[in-house]
């Protein structure tokens, strides 16, 4: 099932990487709590109007360290996640531990909290 879990969180980040508001609406749970580096937070309505109006515009990710843990319908993603976002035209450069949740509702699996922590200089 960890197999699984890796394909979404590539599809995730494939779906960032493109501004596909589609993909990610397909895959994010409607009590989706999405946290940001900077403390900032979003709903699904309010992170999926960021990426499409191209609030967040994502140019690099990539995942180092992942860990999969999956008890019963709840599979926690743990690692680091490191790249470069443009948000609100800004470019920042991401060094981020993180913890990601998907929570498996009949066959199907959703995501349905990010929380990211900058890893120290």
């Amino acid at each position: 099932m960890s197999d699984e879990i890796t394909q979404l969180e590539d599809r995730r980040y494939r779906a960032m990487l493109e501004g596909d508001v589609a993909a990610l609406d397909a895959m994010l749970a409607p009590e989706l709590v999405y946290t940001h580096s900077n403390a900032e937070m979003d709903s699904k309505a309010s992170y999926l109007d960021k990426v499409g109006r191209g609030i967040f515009h994502y140019l690099e990710i990539g995942r180092e360290d992942e860990e999969i843990r999956i008890l019963d319908t709840v599979a926690i993603v743990t690692g680091c996640m490191v790249g470069r976002v443009e948000v609100g035209g800004v470019l920042r450069k991401l060094n981020n531990r993180f913890v990601a949740i998907w929570l498996r509702r009949g066959d199907k699996w959703e995501f349905v909290v990010y929380q990211p922590t900058p890893v120290p200089a």
